[in-house]
């Protein structure tokens, strides 16, 4: 395989190229005023969230709008607006940070996310100037607070079949908008929406950035949800509500590209969010198991409760690797973008869009690894975990959302495998070489080289053929499925998860490698376990869903070689993964807090 120019890399590639350690960026490398951002949010929970919690889900009148305008005065909502409109012009991976230290701020986190994302993000990348220079500054200041009107009754993963209405009035002055929209994070509060509409009879949506003072704007009452019961979620009723045409954003019928563009932003972010909810969880079970006294001893003491510690520490790790490697690829393509001429807001939304495959595997990767270590943590808790009184109530609940929201995570799986073929089919990913370069390995004899003991040399090894197993699996898919793969999900979903696998535990590896060319093996003895814990996950799992879709579509000789292959791909040497997840959750006990 090839290896990377990282001012090249496409999205996807991933699969059929090699990464080297010097070409990702890991987050023991945010510099100090990074940090120094990082320990704002984390002042400012501390301050002004955690204390607040009850107050926060009892949705106190006006609490949550004050705590947004807070973070506004601070410059939380601005590190990544541009310095021209009031912000900080920071890059992506430092709204990274910012949206990975906030995510463990439950309901607030919330609030921020969408406000920052979803609802500012539309007008900074799709407005015009005029559009810009209006909103853009108090958005970022937090004196106006914003929503985002996507998801209707009868659409919520079909998006594009919304029913809400646009009409052109009478003197060609505006945009009067008829429809209803449902679960509307920061409804309650919010001065703009960004709504979207189909303008007569057109196919597409339109994107119209809507004042709550326009008039004809009304809701119902607070929604009452599982979880995040302190983020405001009202439905929304737009009744002739008469928007100046010149509040259309962009072009007209170009709001579905809008939608799935800022959505590839807040899959990638909410992942990051997952990552710091996930830490804060890790800590609070790691503490209470120093505390609590069983048989005249810290349950953290005992074997089973050090396996859970380490195994939510382990899948933490792995995403927050996977995010990091993600967002430098961002930037990275954002530079290259604008040193070609590009325009530096089609820029941003370009470099993300590159990537839209890797941020459909990390919103699936974090908010699933985010359930685990909540229902972990409800675990080490025992009955005190299901009292409401106790920690882990609201961070279960919580949670349970992530897998919804930003799309559901079976279309995000789906979507990923999706993406990928269609950038084959338009030439701008060869996959179909390297699989047939794999079909063939599998009638030639087995390469049995002498073994190479070098650090990193097994894993290695071990990625390379994890990725020859996803080619295989996925080329024989397409060959024998054709068009009717796309009707196939539960074989798609096999082969997202397969993909997904490589690309977590590659990021995992590579983190790791470059963790120990900065601080040498010896400091590093907690991620190089983590590191083959994960890879014990990822080559087991990988091998099970292949065989599950090679069961389900291919048959005789066809399947037999191919299994044999997939055995092949996935054969590792026996490791202790026991003692490595009991060093790893020793050393989290003895800081008493995740510590990586």
């Amino acid at each position: 395989m090839e290896t990377t120019d990282k001012t090249k890399v496409k999205g996807g590639e991933f699969l059929i190229k090699e990464t080297t350690y010097q070409d990702v960026f890991i987050p023991e490398e945010f510099d100090e005023e990074q940090q120094m951002i990082a320990q704002t949010c984390r002042d400012f929970l501390a301050a002004e969230v955690y204390p607040n919690l009850d107050r926060i889900d009892k949705m106190e009148e006006g609490l949550m709008a004050s705590l947004v305008t807070k973070a506004g005065e601070l410059g939380l909502l601005g590190v990544s607006i541009p310095e021209e409109y009031g912000g900080f012009g920071k890059n992506f991976n430092t709204s990274m940070l910012v949206a990975d230290v906030i995510g463990a701020g439950h309901s607030f986190a919330v609030a921020i996310s969408a406000h920052t994302g979803i609802g500012t993000l539309p007008i900074l990348y799709y407005g015009n100037e005029e559009q810009k220079a209006k909103y853009i500054p108090k958005l970022g200041s937090g004196e106006w607070k914003a929503a985002y009107c996507l998801t209707e009754p009868n659409s919520g993963s079909d998006a594009n079949s919304g029913k809400t209405k646009a009409k052109l009035s009478a003197d060609g002055k505006h945009y009067v908008i008829n429809g209803q929209k449902m679960w509307i994070t920061n409804g309650g509060f919010a001065d703009i929406f960004i709504v979207f509409a189909k303008i007569d009879d057109d196919k597409n949506l339109t994107a119209f950035i809507v004042e709550r003072e326009f008039g004809g704007v009304t809701m119902n009452p607070e929604e009452h949800k599982m979880g995040i019961k302190g983020s405001s979620t009202r439905q929304v009723f737009f009744n002739d509500c008469a928007v100046p045409v010149e509040n259309m954003l962009s072009e007209r019928e170009n709001g579905f590209k809008i939608a799935v563009n800022i959505l590839n932003i807040g899959r990638i972010k909410l992942a990051a969010a997952a990552v710091g909810a996930s830490k804060a969880v890790i800590s609070t079970a790691i503490n209470y198991s120093n505390e609590r006294i069983q048989f005249e001893r810290p349950i953290s003491k005992y074997g089973a409760i050090r396996y859970k510690i380490a195994e939510m520490a382990t899948k933490v790790y792995a995403v927050e690797s996977a995010n990091y490697r993600a967002g430098q690829n961002i930037d990275d393509a954002y530079e290259a973008l604008v040193a070609g001429g590009m325009d530096k807001s089609k820029a941003k939304l370009k470099s993300t869009e590159q990537f839209a495959v890797e941020c459909a595997i990390l919103k699936v990767w974090g908010s699933e690894a985010l359930d685990y270590v909540v229902d972990e943590g409800v675990q080490i808790y025992g009955g005190m975990g299901f009292s409401a009184d106790a920690p882990m109530d609201r961070a279960y609940r919580d949670a349970r959302i992530n897998r919804i929201f930003e799309g559901t995570n079976e279309i995000n799986r789906l979507l990923t495998v999706d993406m990928m073929l269609k950038r084959a089919m338009k030439g701008e990913l060869d996959l179909m070489t390297p699989a047939t370069a794999v079909a063939a390995e599998l009638m030639s004899i087995p390469d049995f080289a002498e073994q190479d003991d070098t650090l990193f040399a097994a894993e290695k090894k071990i990625i390379q053929n994890l990725k020859k197993a996803t080619l295989m699996v996925a080329g024989a898919a397409v060959q024998k499925l054709m068009m009717s793969l796309s009707k196939e999900q539960e074989i798609l979903m096999n082969i997202a998860d397969m993909a997904s696998y490589v690309y977590v535990a590659e990021s995992v590896m590579l983190r790791t490698e470059k963790l120990v060319s900065l601080r040498g093996a010896e400091a590093c003895q907690g991620q190089l376990n983590m590191m083959r814990i994960y890879f014990v996950e990822a080559v087991d799992a990988l091998q099970k869903a292949g065989k599950e879709a090679l069961w389900a579509f291919a048959e005789g000789d066809e399947q037999r070689m191919m299994l044999v292959g997939l055995k092949r791909f996935t054969k590792v040497e026996p490791f202790n993964v026991k003692d490595a997840r009991q060093q790893v959750a020793q050393q989290l006990i003895a800081e008493n807090k995740y510590c990586f």
